[in-house]
């Protein structure tokens, strides 16, 4: 059973990292070392810890691979001038001629053009490369869909969780205006029975007492009162 893949990023655990850092400084140690075996290449390696310890590695002496460095790059930076650096800019345009003339011809081999000089392995070829990516089309488009199914679900039932919310509130509500009018009903009822069974509620002369009274303002009226008898014989003696 073959290793998973891991992602290449910083290990945050230090005992992790220190470990991984110690397998993978001695293989690459390895590798430059079997480079310059096999290969016959002057090859010069040198490697800072994170602790800043060095480890190093040349195939002959790191002096010598630094120095032959140097000189290759002041080299090199010399040979650069107006007349190089325009040939090499006119191949680097040619070779990306070349690639966009590569790119075009399989693009249009894709959309089924231009097969008559294929044979049977370079169809097949294509015809994987298509199917490939039809299924990743495919997959794409089915992601899509199921997560626009699950978003329509999920607003689906925030609906409907506020329709049975509305619907009880209603019930309710109604409920309530039930009460209320049981409860007028019940109080006209009372009303009306204690008007019909108790008869103070009638004035003697047949008036309802509990009906509407109107009263009406009148301009007081001068009142004299005539001396009575006595009072005139009094007056009489006097004189």
């Amino acid at each position: 059973m073959g290793r998973g893949k891991i992602a290449i990023r910083r290990i945050d655990n230090s005992t992790s990292r220190q470990v991984t850092f110690s397998k993978r400084r001695n293989g690459l140690l390895k590798k430059a070392r079997e480079l310059s075996i096999l290969c016959d290449a002057e090859v010069g390696l040198m490697v800072f810890s994170s602790t800043g310890k060095l480890y190093d590695y040349a195939s002959t002496s790191m002096k010598s691979v630094i120095d032959r460095y140097n000189k290759i790059k002041e080299e090199h930076h010399h040979l650069m001038n107006p007349a190089s650096e325009e040939k090499f800019w006119q191949t680097e345009v040619a070779n990306l001629r070349q690639q966009l003339q590569y790119l075009q011809e399989c693009h249009r081999q894709l959309m089924g053009k231009e097969l008559s000089g294929l044979g049977i392995k370079e169809l097949q070829n294509l015809e994987n490369q298509l199917e490939m990516s039809l299924k990743g089309v495919r997959m794409k488009k089915d992601q899509i869909l199921t997560n626009e199914i699950k978003e329509l679900r999920q607003k689906g039932n925030l609906m409907h969780q506020e329709n049975v919310d509305i619907y009880q509130k209603m019930d309710q509500i109604q409920k309530e205006n039930a009460e209320l009018q049981k409860k007028v009903y019940e109080a006209r009822s009372i009303n009306e029975e204690n008007v019909a069974s108790n008869p103070s509620y009638m004035a003697r002369n047949g008036y309802d007492l509990h009906a509407p009274i109107s009263l009406q303002l009148s301009q007081p009226q001068p009142q004299y009162s005539e001396p009575s008898a006595k009072s005139m014989k009094l007056g009489l003696q006097l004189h």
